[in-house]
């Protein structure tokens, strides 16, 4: 697993997994609309970094041959960017997909490794959401990322391994950084603000460092295939009450920060269990909310992040709104 193509590989966890590859001495090729710029990902002889789109099959069987495996990251993320427009959100989150598995299957990838969502539970009163469960998504987001894990199932064979990771939401410094996502935004409002509002404030996060969501990646290119052939997993760090993780970046930011809490009807709670992920193939995550936190008030200290509560590269809809895409 050398040559890695890598759909989506400019986006917010992309722009930090394909540095750490080629670091790592794999040969990278990122397809990318590139809509949050073209600066985020490293200059390097090993990385061949097109400006494109997914849906074009053509590009892609052009594309595609020698690679031995595939990370497809790419989407039209989370509910609100998505429902911007509908049909561009399906065209590309789920028409593209198969078309995507076949033209990978026929160019001899070995491996198909799939990014979905843990949103595709729903809401789930166990304390525990495991991989087994009835999946029952909420938003046609979450539904198409579901129907995606059942289309891959179906080319899993002895030579095109398919893997789907359900991933936390992903928190963290990145190049491509987003700024629209709970950790994020609490740490960009503390900082620059020192005020924060939580409404609840019970209800479970489930997130993942994005560190961690990269050597998950890793993992999964490197595993012996019968561990992870047409297998599901989970991905997360603790979950943590909206309450608890706003009270881990106050003490971060610094205790002048003001906490306010406001009553919500909103009580919905999401979690998962990642005991699978770490019982078949050893996978734990090594940082937690807090690191997150630290890295990005590093990176506003830094000025790495200029302008972070207005400039809409930071945040998706935002961006969405202002792109011609169709």
């Amino acid at each position: 697993m050398n040559k890695i193509f890598i759909t989506g590989g400019a986006g917010y966890v992309g722009a930090v997994l394909v540095p750490n590859l080629l670091e790592n001495g794999y040969v990278v090729t990122v397809l990318d609309l590139m809509i949050y710029g073209e600066n985020v990902l490293p200059s390097h002889p090993n990385l061949n970094a097109v400006k494109g789109d997914i849906r074009d099959q053509a590009l892609l069987q052009k594309l595609l041959p020698g690679h031995d495996a595939v990370i497809h990251l790419a989407c039209i993320s989370n509910d609100p960017s998505f429902e911007l427009n509908p049909d561009l959100g399906k065209s590309i989150n789920l028409d593209a997909f198969q078309p995507l598995v076949e033209i990978s299957k026929s160019c001899s990838v070995k491996r198909f490794i799939y990014a979905s969502s843990s949103s595709v539970y729903g809401i789930k009163d166990e304390p525990n959401v495991h991989e087994e469960m009835v999946l029952e998504p909420l938003t046609d987001y979450s539904q198409f990322k579901a129907d995606c894990e059942k289309i891959l199932a179906e080319y899993q064979s002895d030579d095109f391994t398919t893997v789907t990771i359900r991933p936390a939401t992903v928190c963290g410094y990145s190049p491509r950084q987003r700024l629209d996502v709970v950790v994020n935004i609490l740490t960009n409002l503390a900082y620059h603000k020192r005020e924060i509002s939580v409404f609840g404030g019970d209800q479970l996060r489930p997130n993942i460092h994005i560190a961690d969501m990269v050597e998950a990646y890793r993992l999964l290119l490197n595993v012996d295939k019968e561990k992870i052939a047409g297998k599901i997993f989970n991905a997360g760090y603790e979950n943590q009450p909206v309450s608890k993780i706003a009270e881990t970046v106050k003490n971060v930011v610094g205790e002048d920060v003001k906490l306010i809490t406001t009553p919500s009807d909103d009580n919905r709670s999401y979690h998962i269990s990642s005991k699978k992920i770490k019982d078949e193939i050893g996978f734990e995550t090594t940082h937690t909310i807090q690191d997150a936190v630290e890295d990005l008030c590093a990176a506003f200290e830094k000025g790495l992040l200029p302008n972070s509560l207005e400039d809409e590269m930071y945040f998706n809809i935002k961006r969405m709104q202002n792109v011609e895409l169709t």
